[in-house]
């Protein structure tokens, strides 16, 4: 029988407030609250309550055999914390069920496995000691910013003993191999990897709603009747945002009555199950290692660091501000350690990526700066103030320090 494995990502960054060249050394708070309260606020009504309900009610209804899983940031538990602590009860109510798994991310859902180990390290432990703090569980799996993986990403994460990771089935990656199947990381065999089946998934997360799309409306009967069409095939990995429950894709399409049904249409079928990660890596065996050399993400057409990386704008701020690394851990400040964590924020430089062509609308959608230079210009203020700061608990005095900090 094959097995659905759905993962939902759960993220809000702390976006900044407009920051101007005046503002450095004079004012230290970065943080829009208005916007970011408001922007919480609307997610948890039309989407994150909404959807936790639907997901209890069927777990109620269908006793044992309707299961999911999550990837909740450190930052989207700070802010249901600060804004909507009945989204952070409605996800504990989830957990209690036992039906529920809650998969390891970086805190601050960074880049850092992409530049600095240890520190990649780091906001996985932190990370996972807010999830031990609010669910009582302690992950197994991890999933990487965006999916976010390459050969030595996995054997880091093998390393640090996780059983499984979750990454983006890029056609180039697997090749002629379906992403329907358990592989294992190349260097590290005990580390399996589950591929997000990418047309499924997208067509919940973009194209549900979408009456030009030539598959609308999409049913949970034509939905399953895609996922059993391949009998040979043992997993479908449906990794998608959480939002698009009830804000990307809104209630008025659908999606919700699409989910109430899918369990039901899915085990009537007699050829699915529900299963959640964990699950999936303890059943079944792995097809075969899977070869990543170069780094692979969900994003956008080429499921490269495009979306992060892609321009001077972005490479100079990402270098920027990892070039503080060293310094940062000599600092046991709590507001200092704060703001690194949340600078360290991917979603500040996808705000300023300048792609214009397949997925430049996808872009603009969700960006809060008029322009990608904007974003670069505010960002870079804050960025400047922070060091500032920062020279002023560690000064340059103390570069041999530092520089012990290298060995």
């Amino acid at each position: 029988m094959k097995s659905i494995c759905f993962c939902f990502e759960v993220h809000q960054p702390f976006r900044f407030r407009k920051y101007r060249f005046f503002d450095i050394g004079n004012d230290h708070y970065y943080y829009d609250d208005y916007t970011n309260e408001n922007l919480m606020h609307n997610a948890a009504e039309l989407s994150y309550i909404p959807a936790n309900k639907v997901l209890l009610e069927l777990i109620k209804k269908y006793k044992g055999t309707f299961k999911v899983s999550f990837s909740i940031t450190g930052t989207a538990i700070e802010q249901f914390n600060l804004y909507a602590p009945e989204v952070l009860d409605s996800f504990r109510k989830l957990a209690k069920t036992g039906q529920v798994e809650f998969l390891s991310e970086t805190y601050s859902h960074s880049l850092a496995s992409v530049k600095d180990d240890e520190l990649f390290a780091g906001q996985i432990k932190k990370h996972d000691e807010l999830i031990k703090k609010y669910f009582d569980v302690s992950p197994v799996v991890f999933k990487n910013t965006d999916l976010i993986y390459n050969d030595k990403i996995g054997e880091i994460i093998a390393d640090m003993g996780f059983k499984g990771m979750l990454t983006e089935g890029a056609k180039h990656i697997p090749g002629w191999k379906s992403p329907d199947f358990l592989y294992c990381n190349v260097r590290n065999p005990r580390l399996k990897i589950l591929l997000r089946n990418v047309a499924l998934s997208d067509d919940l997360s973009y194209r549900f709603s979408n009456k030009n799309w030539s598959k609308y409306p999409l049913t949970a009967e034509k939905f399953v009747d895609w996922m059993i069409a391949d009998d040979k095939s043992e997993i479908i990995n449906l990794f998608i945002n959480y939002e698009s429950l009830g804000k990307r894709q809104p209630a008025s399409s659908g999606i919700f009555d699409f989910f109430k049904k899918l369990p039901e249409v899915s085990l009537n079928s007699g050829k699915l199950k529900f299963a959640t990660p964990s699950e999936v890596i303890d059943e079944y065996q792995p097809m075969s290692s899977v070869h990543v050399p170069n780094t692979i993400s969900w994003a956008d057409e080429e499921k490269d660091l495009a979306a992060w990386l892609g321009n001077e704008m972005q490479e100079e701020a990402f270098n920027k501000l990892y070039a503080l690394t060293k310094k940062m851990k000599m600092v046991k400040n709590k507001d200092m350690i704060r703001d690194w964590n949340y600078l360290q924020t991917s979603d500040h430089f996808y705000y300023m990526c300048t792609k214009v062509f397949s997925d430049g609308e996808i872009h603009d959608s969700f960006n809060p700066y008029e322009s990608p230079y904007e974003a670069f210009i505010n960002y870079m203020n804050v960025l400047n103030d922070f060091t500032l700061r920062l020279d002023t608990f560690v000064p340059e005095s103390n570069a041999e320090k530092i520089k012990d900090l290298k060995k």
